[in-house]
């Protein structure tokens, strides 16, 4: 498996990390052991799902556009 630099902050109620390298792969917990046990579950679906054709970064980049300009547009 391929080795990410992972970010791990505490959040002031809780953990929360991501990996820079993977877009939108974060997740958080209440304890940094639960933190890194569902970063590392995150990360394996990431890569599940970086490998079905229906979830290639070109389509993930329209859903992520889509949603960015419906959100807008209903607080416009």
């Amino acid at each position: 498996m391929k080795e990410y630099i992972v970010i791990f902050e505490w959040t002031g109620n809780n953990y929360s990390a991501y990996v820079p390298d993977l877009l939108g792969c974060i997740s958080t917990g209440k304890t940094l052991e639960e933190t890194e046990n569902n970063i590392r579950e995150a990360m394996e679906l990431y890569q599940d799902l970086r490998s079905d054709p229906k979830y290639s970064p070109k389509n993930y980049c329209a859903i992520v556009f889509q949603l960015y300009i419906y959100i807008y547009s209903t607080f416009a």
